[in-house]
């Protein structure tokens, strides 16, 4: 039967492909392209309403195809519709090819994207196309649905995990097939980890800036096509798509949930200068904000911004989450500068505004994980705290208050905030699972540089030191890089062990970098966006650090307290008969902190965390041993060491049970972790 509902994209009816593109407002004629070695075919569409309609037939699944924009030519109201360029269809569902010449893919002639000339040569050879598919049906499998409480969140990128892993055949290497070999599930499944979140899948091509540099973006935050899969992650060419929905159905059989890292706020063309491959050339003023000269607004840093109130954009990126839930499979979402979804045409950003709330409202994608970065490249930007429920959100207040403790800055409120759960930010309308917290992520330094570097070394990225942060509040401990010196590496691996302590038993939803339990280092460089080769792909010849991330797992596992669905109440929660408060901040010498001691840039902090068997956490950021007081006001009895960073695998060497009211000597630089004994 054919297809007569005008939804956006090509659909394949037995040998006729259906096109609908919607608006293109500026245009006076589009049409459907299919090249081939005998010419292009083209069929003119026809404007109805809001889109354009149209149908050719004798098209097979596998055919390339595109669209050409007819109409004027008038950059400053930012109109540069081209027909000799060649679009890929925003909704294809799979491409092919990229920009392999940057000059003719723009559409303007000579240096200037303002003048008043178009450039005519056709760029159908030199630019991505659109994949005819056939449909794919539903996603094959249930999903694991973790809730929030329990959930642990492992970051990587498709090709970096996999690429040097002697276990995965070479055939396999770097793509989702990989991710989904049984060496990696088992990894994965044994570290504790519950959701996998992915660096970004969607079709991409290199941004202008790289392209012209003779570089690509190998992230992949430069997205072409936001309902494809991306073809290199596929093993067989072609069959990206069917690869991705078996490695999802893999990962959920081993109770994995699959997170997607996704970017809606900006698109491989770039600025105004950039070339035009979709957008653009279909209606640069209704899918970009731009100014009143027709020049992109820029609150990415990527030379465009995807205007979040135009209804284009809005029906894009709902089509593309559901697709990727509906059909695809995945669990949720990762939303990379989300304060720009909630900022159209670059203004301030409202929590209220439309694409927000659609997302949220939305039956399909209301059932699943979803986590905003509160931030994109402008001061106005930073919003962490301030998406609305249910939003999780990457808490940059947790990463910053962490690094600082352990390298001996800022007051001890500060951690106590994280450590708790970030309650000054998510209390009332959220739980401690919306805050997402991390020490590290792919953007900036691993564990290891963390600990081993004070300033980024970036001279790899060939931009002379002016990429990346620098603001690392990182440690090298003497040496800057690497050292033979027998001391500096002791302190650094137990320093390492600290930040995970800290990381994986606080209040909120942790997420590991994946590669930091196997010791990678990038040498310290803190922004590998265009580096595919070994600075990026994780070694698997010293996992130094899997039994460690295993252990302090399980720990959570075993401790409800530290998994709640609302936030700790100290002493307001203590009832009349003299019940443990659920959590208590606490001096080395037994007292519990007042008021004056949260603000004091105190080294050593003592919680103990009640529950059927209480936890207590010792983290001493102190260079020198410190006495501590092992609390017996709370009705514990004794208390027996269960973590420990002095050792490689976090094994106390001594699990004797210590007497409550004893005094500790606790060593330098230690994240000590007890467990009361049982009450009887």
């Amino acid at each position: 039967m054919a297809i007569t509902a005008p939804r956006p994209g090509a659909h394949l009816d037995g040998d006729v492909l259906h096109v609908t593109v919607p608006a293109a407002p500026s245009a006076e004629a589009v049409e459907l392209c299919l090249p081939g070695d005998d010419g292009e075919r083209r069929v003119e569409l026809r404007r109805s309403g809001e889109v354009w309609t149209g149908r050719m037939d004798d098209v097979r699944a596998g055919d390339a195809y595109g669209l050409r924009v007819y109409g004027p030519w008038d950059p400053v109201r930012g109109v540069r519709t081209n027909p000799a360029k060649l679009l890929v269809d925003p909704w294809t569902r799979r491409v092919a090819g990229t920009v392999t010449d940057l000059d003719v893919a723009r559409p303007f002639a000579g240096t200037d994207p303002f003048s008043s000339r178009r450039d005519d040569r056709d760029s159908a050879a030199v630019v991505p196309h659109g994949i005819v598919t056939a449909d794919l049906g539903p996603a094959p499998t249930p999903r694991p649905q973790v809730p929030w409480a329990d959930t642990v969140v492992y970051e990587t990128h498709v090709r970096d995990l996999t690429t040097l892993h002697p276990a995965v055949p070479e055939d396999l290497r770097g793509t989702y097939a990989g991710v989904a070999h049984p060496a990696v599930v088992d990894h994965l499944v044994a570290l504790g980890v519950t959701t996998v979140e992915l660096l970004p899948v969607f079709a991409h091509t290199s941004e202008p800036s790289l392209l012209a540099r003779g570089r690509r973006n190998h992230w992949g935050y430069s997205t072409l096509a936001y309902l494809a899969p991306h073809p290199g992650y596929a093993s067989t060419p072609g069959r990206e798509a069917e690869e991705f929905r078996a490695m999802v159905a893999t990962l959920h059989a081993a109770g994995l949930e699959v997170v997607l890292d996704v970017v809606f706020n900006h698109t491989c063309e770039g600025g105004a200068d950039g070339p035009s491959l979709s957008w653009r050339g279909l209606d640069a003023a209704g899918w970009y904000a731009l100014d009143a000269r027709g020049r992109d607004v820029d609150v990415t840093g990527c030379g465009n911004t995807l205007d979040a109130g135009s209804p284009l954009v809005r029906g894009l990126v709902l089509d593309s989450l559901r697709h990727w839930v509906t059909t695809m499979g995945v669990d949720g979402f990762r939303f990379d500068l989300a304060s720009t979804l909630g900022r159209p045409r670059g203004g301030a950003f409202d929590p209220s505004t439309p694409l927000l709330g659609e997302i949220v409202d939305d039956p399909v994608l209301s059932q699943v994980k979803l986590i905003a970065e509160p931030w994109d490249a402008t001061g106005e930007g930073y919003q962490v705290g301030g998406f609305p429920a249910p939003w999780a959100e990457w808490n940059g207040r947790f990463r910053d208050g962490v690094r600082d403790f352990w390298r001996g800055h800022g007051p001890l409120s500060e951690i106590v905030t994280r450590i708790a759960g970030s309650s000054d930010l998510y209390w009332p309308a959220r739980t401690p699972a919306a805050s997402v917290n991390f020490v590290t992520a792919h953007d900036g330094f691993t564990l290891a540089d963390l600990v081993s570097y004070e300033r980024k070394h970036n001279e790899a990225n060939g931009e002379q030191g002016r990429d990346g942060t620098d603001d690392n509040r990182s440690s090298n401990h003497g040496v800057e890089g690497p050292t033979d010196d027998p001391a500096i590496l002791a302190l650094r691996a137990r320093q390492a062990r600290n930040l995970l302590t800290t990381l994986l038993l606080s209040a909120g939803t942790p997420m590991l970098l994946g590669g930091d339990e196997l010791g990678h280092t990038q040498h310290g460089n803190n922004n590998v966006y265009s580096l595919d080769d070994e600075t990026s792909w994780r070694s698997w010849s010293s996992p130094e650090l899997v039994d460690f991330v295993a252990r302090a797992l399980a720990l959570r596992r075993a401790t409800p307290a530290l998994r709640r669905t609302d936030f700790f109440y100290g002493r307001e929660d203590t009832d009349p008969d003299g019940a443990a408060p659920d959590i208590a901040w606490l001096h080395p010498d037994g007292r519990e902190l007042t008021e004056p001691d949260f603000h004091h840039h105190g080294r050593t902090l003592v919680v103990r965390v009640d529950g059927d068997r209480a936890l207590l956490l010792v983290l001493h950021s102190g260079g020198a041993p410190v006495d501590v007081l092992l609390p017996d006001a709370f009705g514990d009895t004794a208390w027996t060491p269960v973590l420990d960073p002095g050792t490689t695998t976090g094994a106390p060497p001594d699990t004797d049970a210590l007497p409550a009211g004893e005094t500790l000597t606790v060593p330098a630089h230690t994240a000590l972790v007890l467990r009361a004994r049982p009450r009887t």
